[in-house]
């Protein structure tokens, strides 16, 4: 898929390697969304990749004192959704966050990533537009700054260079008298792409809306704002008249297309409604608050991440060069150190099973639908088919064939057998992989932390009950130490 792999170790080695190769050259962390498209040949002209996650400094959150957020490039959708300050003092982002995916494409895919992409239907994007956030774009030519409107010049179109890398998301955070919401209608709980989506955020004098900014997602190239119904709110109070009349002004000014997830028709109707819904949650405080105040309308208070560890860059075993290409994988697998000279252009997924013939992870979908590929890397459960496997070198990695390392099953696996939680079987390690991780970082889960860290894996035979009961069975009746 790819002739070349680069893991530089600073900003200015990835700028230099990227105008030395451009436009044959593309940046990547998460990878989530390149890695399909090479798969699917849908980028003829890449041949190179260059691997930015393992400089360091990229994936703060950080606060200026005049206010400003700033978001790194490394910085992860779970980084963002478990991030105090993004929800306190960035709510919509927060939520936004939180609705991509599921916990193992929330630790590989990042907020830059997710604004390059540049589809209307991307979530973070529609937040960030109504935050007002300004990106800084770096070359060998130095920086510039650039409003997120600004930005996008059609679908999936942006005015970034080929040689240029997103370096900084800045944007202001929500000050005393403002609230704001994000809410995203899609055709299932996760795993989903926005149908319609928007994000609201309110400044109030008072009981009355000082000014208002309504963005709309999925229902136009790029993210809109709403500008009538923007108008209408400002020096009104929240009544149910006014709430009534904006979400209608709302969308009338969408321009959605009809598509596999919606007739037009519908995506007016739905934005009406999605509007309406955040204004009366922003009315009764049921959603985004002042910082610091009020119930998160649906958002858990900690969101269930499935990452043991909160540094992006994660350890490099391996010293030793990251400026000329990945020739050797050199990793640790299931504590055990091994060096492979074949396996760099494929994915992690097929890495371990053609090359370090662990088969325990299956290829479901290889698309990150599924979960049944589910691994650990550097200490966070992600989907193999969506890295590339020259990622692994100097990693660690953990496959379900690791878990009962050291003597016995691991409890996981036990009441998966006690249980009757194996079916078919064929998504089960996943489901043990994601159980594992899940009480590693969740002792003692809820029912609903047990929900959300199954959110990425799915079960064709209908076990769910089984599954739930196993994670339970084995939190009840153990402690879970491993790393």
């Amino acid at each position: 898929m790819w002739h070349e792999y680069f893991s530089p170790s600073s900003t200015d080695d990835a700028i230099r390697l990227l105008a030395e190769r451009a436009p044959r050259a593309r940046l990547v962390a998460g990878a989530t969304d390149l890695i399909l498209e090479l798969e699917r040949g849908a980028r003829p002209g890449v041949d190179t990749l260059i691997d930015v996650t393992r400089i360091p400094g990229l994936g703060g959150i950080s606060r200026d004192e005049d206010g400003t957020i700033h978001l790194g490039a490394l910085v992860t959708h779970n980084d963002c959704a478990a991030s105090p300050l993004i929800r306190g003092q960035a709510y919509p982002l927060a939520r936004a966050a939180w609705e991509v995916g599921a916990p193992q494409i929330r630790n590989r895919g990042t907020v830059a990533g997710n604004l390059i992409t540049a589809s209307p239907a991307n979530d973070t994007i529609t937040p960030l537009m109504a935050l007002g956030a300004i990106l800084t774009l770096g070359s060998v030519r130095g920086t510039r700054q650039v409003p997120l409107g600004a930005f996008y010049t059609g679908v999936r179109k942006t005015v970034m260079q080929p040689d240029e890398m997103l370096l900084d998301i800045a944007f202001p955070g929500l000050s005393a008298g403002q609230r704001g919401t994000f809410i995203k209608l899609a055709l299932r709980r996760a795993q989903a792409i926005s149908v319609v989506n928007a994000a609201v955020i309110l400044t109030f004098a008072g009981e009355a809306v000082r000014s208002a900014v309504i963005t709309l997602g999925s229902v136009a190239p790029t993210i809109i704002h709403a500008q009538t119904a923007e108008a209408f709110l400002a020096g009104r109070s929240l009544d149910e008249e006014t709430i009534l009349q904006a979400a209608g002004l709302a969308a009338a000014d969408a321009r959605p297309i009809d598509d596999l997830r919606g007739s037009a028709s519908y995506r007016h109707e739905m934005v009406r409604v999605l509007v309406m819904r955040g204004l009366r949650s922003l009315r009764d405080g049921r959603a985004g608050a002042e910082p610091g105040r009020g119930a998160q309308d649906g958002m858990p208070a900690d969101p269930v991440t499935l990452s043991g560890r909160r540094d992006t860059a994660g350890p490099r075993i391996y010293a030793g060069s990251r400026e000329t290409p990945v020739r050797e994988i050199r990793t640790r697998i299931n504590g055990l150190e091994r060096t492979f000279s074949t396996g760099g252009h494929k994915t992690l997924l097929r890495f371990l099973r053609e090359d370090a013939g662990l088969t325990g992870t299956k290829e479901g979908c290889a698309e990150g639908e599924c979960g049944a590929c589910t691994v650990f890397l550097d200490g966070q459960a992600v989907m193999a088919c969506m890295v590339p496997a020259p990622r692994a070198d100097g990693a660690e990695i953990l496959t379900v064939e690791g878990l009962a390392l050291g003597g016995g099953l691991h409890p996981i696996q036990q009441a998966f057998i006690e249980t009757g939680a194996v079916q078919c079987g064929y998504c089960t390690p996943g489901f043990i992989m994601s159980g594992a991780k899940l009480l590693e970082e969740r002792p003692h889960p809820s029912r609903d932390e047990i929900e959300q860290a199954l959110t990425g894996n799915l079960c064709r035979c209908t076990g769910y009950y089984k599954i739930v009961q196993a994670i339970q069975q084995a939190a009840q009746t153990s402690e879970v130490t491993h790393g």
